[in-house]
């Protein structure tokens, strides 16, 4: 948009991924100013909220990723923005080491506008050599009510949470804060001393997150997760318009999909725990997953807060119990202490903290398909 075209080029780094082999991470070149979700009142949260709806793409942006090894060597690996901004960078890891428990990769992106050379931190996950199990969650209507994806109807009735609430007033799903942060996961609470260097995620857990919110959401939902202690992790996020391919149902899946595949792949030796909810096909999605990835799903939870369940997912539940994989259904976190047993999680010592965080479970609150 020509509001913009004044302000400076900025790019947006987003979490990465990496395995020994593999490193996955994109960024997005914008003329925006940077996100400011600090208190300032009900006009400041709405001009936050709509810089980052109206920002300008910058494509055609030569982009450079340095990553630093575990030996220090250094490698240059060299993008260019498309029409939307965005730059992807997959790129193949010289056997670059583990560390023993997850961490963050501190790179580099490098860009050089009418200023001249300019440079930004991105973070990239690394999960641990000794981690066994991760989650994959939704976030809409998982972890917070975003008001984003659905019909134009749904975005006009919850345009006041989008563009009028900063993120430390948003409404988190009761008990989401105590469940996830107890199950572990990697968070950025530190500065970091530079390129090359590892920030600790503070657990034993990684967490991925894949929502069908727009990626202009990104700054937004880990200011969200900052201030309700939950643990961070890359986010996988669409290109979002207003058109019948974004606000479609199906979209939802596909996309879901597509990036838990990319997750699981990246990951052979490692099982998952998806944790959704049914307002926007998570369980067909999930059952999917469970059915093609034998034995890489440990557990399944789906926070129900729709009405009946459609036909396609009352038979994704019983493709999802007919691989033996457990799942709860629960319109709260209260189902923590079984949760736990189910993914073979009742003896780890992080994970025993939920126990003594949440209500344990009552027998009506969910149900197990075994």
């Amino acid at each position: 948009m020509p509001v913009f075209n004044e302000a400076p080029v900025r790019v947006q780094p987003y979490f990465g991924y990496r395995n020994q082999e593999r490193l996955v991470m994109s960024a997005r070149a914008l003329r925006s100013g940077k996100a400011n979700f600090s208190r300032g009142g009900r006009w400041q949260a709405m001009r936050t909220m709509l810089s980052q709806f109206a920002s300008r793409e910058v494509g055609g942006l030569q982009v450079t990723l340095e990553v630093q090894d575990s030996d220090g060597e250094k490698t240059h690996h060299f993008g260019q923005t498309d029409n939307e901004g965005f730059v992807h960078f997959d790129v193949a890891m010289a056997d670059c080491a583990l560390p023993s428990d997850p961490m963050w990769d501190v790179v580099a992106l490098h860009w050089t506008d009418e200023d001249g050379e300019q440079c930004v931190e991105g973070h990239v996950l690394a999960p641990g050599k000794r981690t066994k199990l991760a989650v994959i969650s939704d976030i809409d209507d998982t972890i917070i009510e975003t008001g984003i994806t659905g019909s134009f109807r749904a975005i006009i009735r919850n345009w006041r949470r989008v563009l009028a609430e900063m993120p430390e007033e948003r409404l988190h799903v009761p008990g989401v804060d105590a469940f996830y942060s107890s199950l572990g996961g990697g968070t950025v609470l530190q500065d970091s001393d530079g390129m090359g260097k590892a920030v600790p995620t503070l657990s034993e857990r990684p967490f991925f997150y894949v929502s069908s919110s727009p990626w202009n959401l990104f700054s937004y939902l880990v200011a969200f997760k900052k201030t309700r202690g939950l643990p961070l992790g890359p986010i996988m996020l669409r290109d979002w318009g207003f058109d019948r391919e974004t606000l479609g149902s199906s979209s939802h899946g596909a996309h879901k999909r597509k990036a838990i595949d990319a997750i699981l792949n990246t990951y052979p030796d490692m099982r998952f725990t998806l944790i959704g909810d049914d307002s926007q096909g998570d369980l067909t999605a999930y059952g999917d997953v469970v059915a093609d990835h034998p034995g890489r799903i440990a557990a399944v939870f789906i926070r129900t807060v729709g009405t009946d369940f459609s036909p396609e997912e009352i038979a994704a539940k019983a493709l999802i119990g007919a691989n033996g994989v457990p799942l709860w259904l629960g319109d709260d976190y209260k189902t923590g202490e079984a949760f736990l047993k189910a993914t073979g999680l009742a003896s780890d010592k992080e994970a025993k903290q939920i126990v003594t965080t949440i209500d344990k479970a009552h027998p009506n609150d969910q149900e197990a398909v075994s």
